[in-house]
């Protein structure tokens, strides 16, 4: 299985063959991941609004939107074009430049961490070779945009807000790093290329989900915790009147939370999907097919077949997961914030420690299995 090709080295090469020297090269691709990240992030943000309305109306037994353009599939962008001209207010007493600061930190770091999400085998923006590392310590930095939106707010209410998110969101890193690092030990490398390299060649029964069923139970409720889904919406949950620390905002600024929000379930569960469910990776071999067919390998039909199938299928695992997540909001009750926190430290921690020593002695005791 050749390894993941990054499409930075192969623009940069290819400009230079027009004659540029390398460094307008550079020049001329760093604006594109930026354009490529925000545009694949917000059609993920608009199709995840809409499924939201969709599997939310069906779990319900009512129509959701079906009159803003057909099936409703213009109610997310009416959202966003309401949002857009809605008055931005700060309060007085508040500290403006915070007061901003705190929704952008929120915000950038998860766009940032689509760099690294490989979507198919030579489809990702970089091949980082620490890219999980990368993941986790950008991830570490939206606590500090929740509790600096609550503290310059200037409000009570909304700084109970922001130490709650914030609070919620260390809780559920540390069990999700060492699920992470779990799959790490056996792949032998941070790349999240490497990571679906080593499930791929035996379809279904190759995915990390077989080896790691405790890890991905982790991984998946942390990244719930940590997307501030239901039932762990506790930080600005759309029940109650006063929304943590997104009471004073309005205009854009409320909006980019939400946008952090949606952006980083999307995020999760593309990762899931590299991590546990071998990515491009089909159930079935590709190659176990042509060879049903009699079909060579380099015939460049099954190649373009093949690249199409994997990110149809990295896609396809990541709508199953958004699937869960919105179908559990209308099947879970809200958990107290006592028993969020219990349910962190208490319990997913120290699994998480044993997952993690287990799979270290699984890994010395059978190498093949486990990837020694």
């Amino acid at each position: 299985m050749n390894s993941g090709i990054d499409l930075q080295g192969t623009f940069i090469k290819s400009v230079m063959d027009l004659g540029l020297p390398a460094g307008a090269a550079k020049a001329i691709w760093m604006p594109l991941p930026m354009i490529l990240m925000v545009i694949g992030a917000t059609v993920g943000v608009l199709t995840c609004v809409w499924l939201e309305r969709k599997i939310s109306a069906a779990a319900q037994q009512r129509i959701g939107p079906e009159y803003i353009g057909p099936l409703g599939l213009l109610a997310p962008v009416a959202d966003g074009i309401k949002l857009v001209f809605k008055e931005d207010i700060v309060p007085a007493k508040s500290d403006p430049f915070l007061f901003t600061l705190g929704p952008i930190l929120v915000v950038l770091p998860v766009f940032l961490s689509y760099l690294i999400v490989p979507f198919g085998q030579n489809m990702l923006i970089t091949n980082v070779g620490m890219g999980v590392f990368l993941w986790i310590a950008l991830s570490s930095i939206q606590p500090i945009g929740l509790l600096m939106a609550g503290y310059a707010s200037n409000n009570k209410y909304s700084l109970l807000g922001g130490l709650r998110a914030a609070a919620q969101s260390i809780s559920y890193e540390i069990p999700l790093a060492l699920a992470v690092l779990a799959v790490v030990m056996m792949s032998n490398s941070l790349s999240t290329v490497d990571i679906v390299n080593q499930q791929s060649g035996y379809g279904i029964l190759g995915w990390n989900v077989w080896r790691q069923p405790v890890g991905f139970i982790i991984f998946w409720i942390a990244a719930l915790a940590e997307c501030e889904r239901m039932p762990f919406d506790l930080p600005e949950a759309e029940e109650e009147l006063v929304a943590g620390y997104q009471t004073e905002y309005s205009g854009m600024k409320f909006a980019l939370f939400y946008l952090s929000s949606y952006v980083n379930l999307v995020l999760s569960a593309l990762l899931v999907s590299v991590l546990y469910l071998g990515g491009w990776d089909s159930p079935i071999p590709i190659n176990l097919i042509a060879n049903w067919l009699g079909i060579s390998e380099a015939n460049p039909v099954l190649q373009v077949a093949t690249a199409s199938l994997g990110i149809t299928m990295t896609v396809l695992k990541a709508y199953f997961l958004v699937f869960l997540a919105i179908l559990l909001r209308w099947t879970v009750p809200r958990v107290r914030i006592d028993q969020l926190l219990d349910l962190g430290w208490k319990f997913l921690l120290p699994v998480g420690l044993v997952n993690l020593l287990l799979t270290a002695a699984l890994k010395i005791a059978f190498p093949v299995a486990f990837g020694g």
